[in-house]
């Protein structure tokens, strides 16, 4: 896939508990409804995933994501066998099943392989690309009081460790996520969104995740629900710094995003 040219990423969450109820998929005729729609509305990449990661989210067990993908992945095997399939897991176990048994085509992992010591290795050996995301914490405490000395410099060193060692490993194609509201304060969010283009020093593929998060609702106190204009806002921004993929709820919206910045992007600056 040519990242010269941002691409679209579409959510679907395979839980009960996503901080956005519209992006929550209940059972298989509502998934090949929604991905079907995603896909007429021109997403590239689908992001599927069976464990919540919003703040305070419960912890589920191996065996339960498994559960919620088998069928999921089943369908679209069947279903959509043209669909590029991103899996949203920090498990390797349950990266290995998704790539040999369902063709899942990358791996998005919240932890950067911190959870599961395993993660790096089965993906050098799967040689899938990856995408590694920063989070301060886990999902369970990592809002509880995120704190940094230097915020962008903390991250880009993280990055550079976790690339390093990944490499180390054989791994190579490696896409890197700042984690917007993961082990931050609304403060945090926006001061990285403002710096988002020095995360080009690191030279990988640059993925944002903005969509309908707190840092939109709670600053402007609305839902989620009602938080799309915000959500197209600041991803517009993040594509004029730099991002590469916009992982969104609203693929429609963000396919014409995009299409009006390659627009502007057409001709240069006088």
């Amino acid at each position: 896939m040519d990242l010269s040219v941002p691409r679209v990423m579409a959510v679907i969450n395979l839980t009960p508990d996503s901080f956005y109820q519209g992006s929550r998929v209940s059972d298989l005729q509502m998934l090949e409804s929604v991905i079907s729609q995603f896909m007429e509305e021109g997403a590239d990449i689908l992001d599927i995933g069976a464990y919540s990661s919003r703040p305070g989210a419960m912890h589920v067990e191996e065996k339960e994501e498994m559960k919620r993908l088998e069928p999921a992945l089943n369908l679209i095997l069947k279903k959509f066998p043209e669909a590029i399939i991103s899996l949203d897991t920090f498990r390797s176990g349950i990266a290995e099943i998704a790539v040999k048994r369902f063709g899942v085509a990358m791996i998005n992992d919240i932890s950067a392989g911190r959870m599961d010591e395993k993660m790096f290795p089965t993906v050098a050996e799967l040689q899938v690309p990856y995408i590694m995301m920063h989070m301060q914490g886990t999902p369970q405490n990592m809002q509880e009081n995120p704190q940094y000395r230097n915020l962008i410099k903390e991250i880009i060193g993280f990055f550079a460790k976790r690339i390093q060692a990944a490499r180390d490993f054989g791994m190579k194609d490696i896409i890197i996520d700042p984690g917007f509201g993961f082990g931050k304060t609304l403060d945090h969010n926006y001061q990285l969104l403002q710096n988002l283009e020095l995360f080009k020093v690191i030279d990988c593929p640059l993925l944002v995740g903005l969509s309908r998060k707190s840092m939109i609702y709670k600053f402007l106190n609305i839902s989620p629900e009602e938080s799309l204009t915000g959500s197209i806002a600041l991803n517009a921004i993040a594509l004029s710094k730099g991002a590469n993929i916009i992982r969104v709820h609203d693929v429609k919206e963000t396919v014409q995003t995009v299409k009006l910045f390659n627009k502007i992007m057409d001709f240069p600056i006088e």
